[in-house]
């Protein structure tokens, strides 16, 4: 009789991997440290904070055609040259600015996204006479969140998501597609698209066992 390895993964049949520390968690965040990390101590939890918000937005656009894992490497780079996404300080870049972001390795240099950043600073600051970002995207929360218990059951967007993109293109955002707004809405608690099976599965405590909000 063989033993299973201490630092062994052991896939279970609803979806998660059991880590060598006993916990499930979905593959994606099963093996990589940083995007495990990231999984238990932050990803779902809910931010309603302006900045908070408008910095998710960007790295969720800075993530379009990358990996969640680049963007989270990046992080602490992309956090200082672009002052802590602080979007009074961020509206005032100009062409220079992004000349000198663009020649900075450690970031993602990619001038669209780059721009966007920017024009989306521009666009959260014109919003607070109008209530504000966070609680404009924060409006877009469904009723109900997903039970998926595998990964096959996640959608990449929501009739919300949709929504979300549409109004904030429409105030002045870029880089906030219908997936985009999906993968943002994940990340900041509006839905809980943790597996059923998952030990992060109703960590937001916004959402009652039903799936119906508290």
């Amino acid at each position: 009789m063989t033993s299973t390895p201490p630092d062994a993964l052991v896939a279970a049949p609803d979806g998660v991997v059991v880590g060598p520390d006993g916990l499930a968690r979905p593959a994606w965040a099963a093996t990589d440290p940083l995007l495990r990390a990231y999984y238990d101590t932050e990803w779902g939890l809910p931010v309603r904070d302006e900045q908070g918000v408008f910095e998710r937005i960007c790295l969720e656009g800075f993530q379009a055609g990358l990996s969640w894992a680049t963007v989270l490497r990046k992080r602490p780079a992309l956090r200082e040259v672009f002052r802590g996404f602080d979007p009074d300080e961020v509206a005032r870049f100009d062409d220079d600015d992004v000349a000198r972001l663009l020649g900075d390795a450690r970031i993602i240099r990619n001038r669209a996204k780059v721009r966007a950043t920017i024009t989306n600073a521009r666009a959260t600051i014109a919003l607070r006479a109008d209530g504000g970002l966070a609680a404009l995207v924060w409006s877009f929360q469904p009723a109900t969140t997903p039970a998926p218990r595998t990964p096959a059951e996640i959608a990449a967007t929501s009739e919300e998501s949709v929504a979300l993109s549409r109004e904030l293109r429409r105030r002045g955002f870029a880089f906030v597609g219908p997936t985009t707004m999906f993968a943002l809405m994940e990340a900041i608690g509006m839905v809980d698209t943790h597996l059923v099976g998952s030990h992060r599965r109703g960590s937001s405590g916004l959402w009652a066992a039903d799936g119906t909000r508290r």
